[in-house]
């Protein structure tokens, strides 16, 4: 299947980015570069732009897409060890950082990957697939306690191997009065998903390695689609920004509050209609 993926508010991550024409930007969640390709058609020959993705299918497909550009660097990887990728490059300082969170349109539809929910297919869903855990191991093989915050009811003891083996097991446990938010599998394979690809714990340090990166003017750009994602990029920017605790009556702070930027939107930005509906 082609890796195809419309990239989510393509205009207001440019806006956002502030770009320079020879500066340094990082694609964190590199997909189909998308995004990427409009960040490089931007940049001057002596711009640079590194595209991050441990999905290998998503670098093949990005490489052929981005392959009129000479200034890019794909790197194999996650971008929660952004630091360490960038020393190993040899750059400690960036212009700008876009992260585009979850899973991408191709992931869901190449059905053999195991994130839909729909049809019978492997149960896998990493994103990268030279990892060892994936969906099956997490369903299978976690303890009850700790697949209680996945998972409503569990009580099969066969192994479940496919999608919809596991959608039949939701679809049982969760009563017909309550399956009224979208179809019933749907949070409990989001929460399977994020378990296997280790996507939240994780990223409240990996926003703060960002900014770190970030030159000084730099623009960090987060797209979220969940509340958890959201809720942990709020609290490490809301961080980084600082807040002065001394008494409003003292003329000048005492209490050593650092700022390491600020947040240029106070209200996140949310995708217009049109797109939302698309």
């Amino acid at each position: 299947m082609e890796f195809k993926h419309k990239p989510v508010m393509l205009e207001e991550c440019i806006e956002g980015l502030k770009i320079k024409s020879d500066g340094i930007y990082v694609d964190g969640t590199l997909g189909g570069a998308g995004h990427s390709k409009e960040i490089l058609k931007r940049l001057s020959k002596n711009g640079l732009l590194i595209g991050i993705d441990r999905d290998e299918d998503a670098l093949k497909a990005a490489k052929e897409n981005l392959k009129e550009f000479q200034n890019v660097k794909f790197v194999k990887d996650n971008h929660d060890n952004i630091k360490q990728i960038l020393e190993d490059i040899g750059i400690e300082k960036v212009d700008g950082i876009l992260l585009d969170l979850g899973v991408s349109s191709y992931q869901l539809d190449e059905r053999n990957r195991g994130f839909s929910y729909l049809g019978e297919n492997e149960l896998d869903m990493r994103m990268d697939k030279s990892q060892e855990l994936s969906a099956k191991n997490v369903v299978n093989e976690y303890p009850e306690e700790k697949l209680a915050d996945i998972i409503y009811e569990y009580g099969e003891e066969k192994e479940i191997h496919t999608t919809k083996q596991l959608v039949e097991i939701i679809e049982k446990s969760i009563p017909k009065s309550k399956q009224n938010d979208g179809h019933p599998a749907k949070r409990t394979f989001q929460a399977i998903r994020i378990e296997v690809n280790d996507e939240i714990k994780p990223l409240y340090n990996t926003v703060k390695d960002c900014i770190d990166c970030l030159n000084p003017q730099g623009r960090l750009c987060i797209i979220t689609f969940h509340s958890l994602e959201d809720r942990a990029v709020k609290n490490a920017m809301l961080e980084a920004k600082g807040k002065c605790t001394c008494p409003p009556d003292l003329p000048y702070c005492v209490c050593g509050a650092e700022s390491l930027g600020k947040v240029i939107t106070r209200k996140p930005i949310v995708a217009t209609k049109m797109e939302q509906e698309e």
